[in-house]
């Protein structure tokens, strides 16, 4: 005959058995591996584990030192992503394993922020500026040249130090703006255009909506649509090219570091011709003291400077000079996966500003249905950078380290 308290004792040890089995049912291991290469702070990211998918918030905790990771998921890039930053190196051939649990809430402080004033996305890791998105029309400085107004590109553009390091309607090329993309001759059914020239008042590009943003303890993003117009349009201004921009600012204040994946599409069932021409793509135009000393430079994965560079195929290229005594610079690497990798670059020998312009080699063609994809990151530094360790970054981003789950409670 069972008593009370052989019952009471029976449903104890049932309630303690089926503890561990619901703490597992929230935890997963995940597994990152290094492979043939080193790592050393870099950004990892991995598929959401499906038996977390309808959570928001989480807590990663590094299992060889215990210690809690920020991390943060990203639902605005498709699939969602968990994304963190693995500080410290990782050695080559070797694994680092974290516990992956479901939180409540979010459990770690907010270090990229990004806000918005009406005119611009002010973006922030912790209390120091990284940029400003233009996403209102700046008027043209010249009130005789109105069509250099723009809108839809990056300036200015900071060091770690606080120091711009961007320009913005230079007159010598009032066109250039920070950073930028734009492509210097189109055809668009049978016209030609460009929203790179916008003297020629051909075409142009411009900011179209802010799809979102916001900001978080790993990065902060911005999701923004963009037009390329033909201003010659029997019909007045047609658009040619949607685009789309996904930016993702890293955690990183030592030297700041974002993410520029630009989708561009027909914004018709017309095609769209990117012609032959030796500049236009993924610009930069740097600080307005390089232009009037000319005491600026490039050093490329190639070794290539400001004397040799030019039109060369690189996977990086890093423009820099001296500014308040002190070298600085932006490193931008093309993605392996970009057309044409590694894509030639005008590298300007007189006028700081270089860009990815993969039309050098030959025309191409856009189709309706067929996305144009293409992806730099963006790494800006104070003091020299050296030909090893811009080649580090560019393995790490174009190779990231392979996660996978190894073990799951669910």
């Amino acid at each position: 005959m069972i008593t009370l308290t052989t019952r009471l004792l029976l449903s104890l040890v049932l309630a303690l058995l089926l503890i561990p089995t619901a703490h597992a049912a929230d935890e997963v291991t995940l597994e990152v591996s290094a492979g043939d290469s080193a790592y050393e702070n870099v950004v990892v990211e991995a598929a959401l584990p499906a038996a977390l998918a309808n959570e928001n918030h989480f807590e990663l905790t590094q299992i060889d030192t215990g210690k809690s990771v920020s991390v943060q998921v990203d639902r605005h890039s498709g699939e969602p992503k968990l994304v963190w930053i693995m500080r410290g190196k990782l050695d080559a051939n070797t694994v680092r394993r974290y516990h992956l649990t479901a939180a409540g809430k979010p459990s770690q402080p907010k270090q990229v922020s990004v806000t918005k004033d009406g005119k611009h996305l002010l973006v922030k890791v912790g209390d120091k500026p990284v940029f400003r998105y233009n996403h209102a029309t700046v008027p043209s400085r010249d009130a005789k040249h109105p069509y250099y107004a723009r809108s839809g590109y990056i300036h200015p553009l900071y060091n770690p130090s606080g120091q711009i390091v961007t320009d913005d309607f230079n007159p010598d090329h009032a066109h250039q703006h920070g950073i930028m993309l734009a492509w210097r001759k189109m055809t668009f059914d049978g016209r030609e255009t460009n929203g790179w020239d916008q003297q020629a008042e051909l075409g142009k590009v411009e900011h179209a909506q802010l799809e979102a943003f916001g900001g978080g303890p790993v990065f902060g993003y911005f999701k923004a649509r963009l037009r390329h117009v033909d201003m010659t349009a029997p019909d007045g201004p047609t658009p040619v090219l949607d685009e789309t921009w996904a930016v993702r600012v890293y955690a990183f204040d030592d030297a700041f570091k974002f993410d520029i994946t630009s989708t561009q599409t027909c914004a018709s069932a017309q095609p769209v011709s990117i012609n032959k021409i030796h500049y236009g793509g993924m610009t930069i135009r740097g600080h307005a003291d390089w232009h009037e000393h000319g005491n600026f430079d490039y050093l490329t994965s190639e070794g290539k400077s400001k004397a040799d560079g030019n039109q060369t195929r690189p996977r990086w290229a890093d423009l820099f000079g001296p500014l308040a005594g002190q070298t600085t610079g932006t490193l931008i690497m093309d993605h392996k996966d970009n057309f044409r990798f590694p894509q030639p670059v005008r590298l300007h020998p007189t006028m700081p500003y270089f860009c990815f312009t993969p039309a050098s080699l030959e025309s191409f063609t856009i189709e309706p249905g067929t996305p144009y994809i293409s992806r730099y990151r963006f790494y800006v530094h104070d003091g020299e950078l050296s030909a090893p360790t811009a080649d580090r970054l560019w393995h790490q981003y174009s190779q990231s380290p392979k996660v996978q789950v190894a073990k799951s409670g669910l």
